[in-house]
């Protein structure tokens, strides 16, 4: 069995999500989720806190048929230990991860890939058109 292994928040869940956890699955027999946690992601510089809390994203990504078992990210240093103790052969992420060396180590254990991101959609991009549309709205409102 080849098991597979990616990282996220998975916050504000859109296509370009869905589309990753498709090809990361496509890719072994067992899909691994690293998810990031509401005290992981307060740590990240420049990190806004997550809509929905973590156990939120957990249940929303159990429930999507790609996604075999889904596991807390607490830290950066994690990713070794959850690569041997899960036997990881694979680890997926977004090519915006490309060369960095919080996944680059990973090379001399397991197989690591960068898939392309998907174009016109992302978590920040939905948060600054929501905030535009709140915004938008008000204006209205008060004329």
């Amino acid at each position: 069995m080849k098991r597979v292994l990616t990282y996220g928040t998975f916050d504000l869940l859109h296509w370009g999500h869905i589309r990753l956890l498709k090809r990361a699955k496509s890719l072994g027999d067992y899909l691994v989720v690293g998810l990031s946690t509401d005290g992981f992601n307060a740590q990240k510089p420049g990190k806004k806190s997550s809509y929905h809390v973590y156990e939120t994203r957990k249940t929303m990504l159990e429930s999507i048929r790609y996604v075999d078992l889904v596991i807390p990210e607490v830290t950066w240093e994690q990713k070794l230990a959850d690569v041997k103790k899960y036997s990881i052969d694979t680890v997926v992420m977004g090519s915006d991860w490309e060369g960095s060396e919080k996944f680059e180590y990973l090379k001399d254990y397991c197989e690591v890939l960068y898939l392309p991101r998907t174009e016109g959609t992302s978590t920040s991009q939905i948060r600054r058109d929501l905030l535009w549309e709140a915004i938008g709205y008000r204006e209205e409102e008060e004329q």
